[in-house]
């Protein structure tokens, strides 16, 4: 069975990347999970006449999207997602295919637990190469078994 990288196997500098693109039905969904109805993510009438000249993307859904791509990294060896930081710097629209890149660049280890804290610094970009979040995680990681 595969597994995802163990602490004992991961490196400072190594990156993960992954894309998708986010939908309507992203925002929609979103707005019901979230319970956050704001105009600028629900009305199309008000949201084109706000700054961004149509409907926007929670921030949660960009958050989302980059906290779930570590937990399908370290599918099989995380113990716990410990911290997340987001900073939202440009709006998300539906249709916009998000790039989210994650740097190892820290390893703190943990032997009581057996393994350790990653520490990764994350970068999305929208298809136009805009950087519309950046994010710290930490993430407690098992050591990984030999291959």
């Amino acid at each position: 069975m595969y597994s995802g990288p163990g602490f004992n196997e991961v490196q400072v500098g190594e990156r993960f990347e992954n894309s998708m693109t986010l939908t309507e039905t992203h925002i929609v969904m979103g707005a019901g999970l979230f319970g956050d109805f704001n105009p600028l993510h629900t009305n199309q009438r008000f949201a084109s006449d706000s700054r961004y000249g149509t409907r926007i993307a929670h921030g949660y859904l960009t958050t989302a999207f980059m906290a779930a791509q570590l937990g399908m990294v370290f599918h099989t060896t995380a113990i716990a997602y410990l911290e997340h930081t987001s900073r939202f710097t440009a709006p998300v629209r539906a249709g916009d295919t998000l790039t989210m890149v994650w740097t190892v660049s820290g390893l703190d280890e943990k032997p009581k637990h057996d393994g350790g804290i990653v520490t990764l610094a994350g970068t999305c970009r929208n298809q136009d190469g805009i950087k519309v979040a950046e994010a710290e995680a930490k993430m407690l990681i098992a050591n990984g078994t030999p291959r």
